[in-house]
């Protein structure tokens, strides 16, 4: 890194734990956050640009430009996560509605300026359904030469969450998914393997939310609705924010480079992140019965408590 920060766009769909990402990148003296670009998923578009808002103002962050981007899916009706996230997106906490505003440009606009007009390769954090993404990717296919990394938050070796073997982001808009994985740069999956690991223990969420500086307190608040804690027992899960720990600090992700596609088929598997874990080609290779898929890193352990402190420190600092 060279003692510089790093460039880093933010693309979300805030949700309590894009809410806990937020709060890190800005507060992060080697992240250079650039811009933050809205998409529907854990609630409306509409609503994750009102909670990105709240977010930057609570944590307070400098002229961080916000932007709405797509309302739905490239294929696929929007469907929330509410259940998980609360009727707001951001679990009911009543905060203020906030006084900065979204700029006039689309996300995509706002995705092409920032990735070229950055003096140094950008690194994209997507914490969130990957339409945005998608469509940046097809219509200005140019950023990618201005594009360090992409880390994304997404997908699944193991358990889905939204079906059985699909994780809510890819499932989706799992077109928009398969676009990015053929983007052409380097690419880390954080998937649900080690997204729900890294859990905040519930002594720290208690400080957290007893204290008196808004950001800190609202992490506390966000972490309480996040969960597995209950009430009693408050830890909660950091979620995305993990993918921006990933960026700050790489070491703490074992991840191996390996084949991935993403089941596009209606069905039962319909939006699975496909990884090739095989050490050899099988049947169908040998056949000539599968195309070659593009090599990803996929992150398959993770030190959780290293990511915890990590977080703390950079938020509560």
């Amino acid at each position: 890194m060279n003692g510089r920060p790093i460039p880093v766009i933010v693309d979300c769909d805030t949700g309590v734990d894009d809410a806990l990402a937020l709060l890190f990148a800005v507060r992060h003296p080697a992240i250079d956050l650039r811009a933050v670009t809205c998409v529907a998923g854990n609630t409306g578009v509409d609503g994750v640009v009102r909670n990105t808002l709240t977010v930057l103002e609570q944590a307070g962050a400098g002229d961080v430009p916000v932007a709405r981007g797509a309302a739905r899916p490239l294929v696929e009706e929007p469907r929330s996560a509410r259940h998980v996230h609360g009727h707001d997106g951001m679990g009911d906490l009543g905060l203020p509605a906030p006084a900065r505003t979204p700029v006039d440009v689309d996300a995509v606009t706002l995705l092409r300026r920032e990735i070229l007009a950055s003096p140094r390769p950008v690194t994209l954090v997507p914490t969130a359904p990957l339409t945005n993404i998608a469509l940046l990717l097809r219509t200005h296919p140019e950023v990618t030469a201005n594009i360090e990394r992409i880390v994304f938050m997404g997908g699944a070796v193991a358990a889905g969450n939204a079906t059985p073997v699909a994780e809510f982001n890819v499932w989706h808009d799992p077109e928009a998914a398969a676009i990015l994985l053929t983007a052409g740069v380097p690419i880390t999956m954080y998937g649900l393997d080690v997204f729900t690991r890294v859990v905040v223990p519930a002594s720290d969420v208690r400080r957290l939310r007893a204290g008196s500086e808004p950001g800190a307190r609202l992490g506390g608040e966000l972490l309480a609705h996040r969960g597995p804690g209950t009430e009693e027992d408050p830890a909660g899960g950091l979620g995305d924010a993990g993918a921006l720990c990933a960026v700050v600090d790489p070491a703490g992700l074992t991840t191996r480079a390996l084949p991935v596609e993403v089941s596009l088929a209606p069905g039962p598997a319909r939006g699975q992140t496909v990884v090739d874990l095989r050490p050899r080609p099988g049947e169908a290779e040998i056949h000539g019965e599968a195309g070659e898929q593009p090599l990803i890193d996929v992150a398959l352990d993770v030190d959780e408590e290293r990511y915890v402190k990590l977080w703390l420190a950079t938020v509560e600092g």
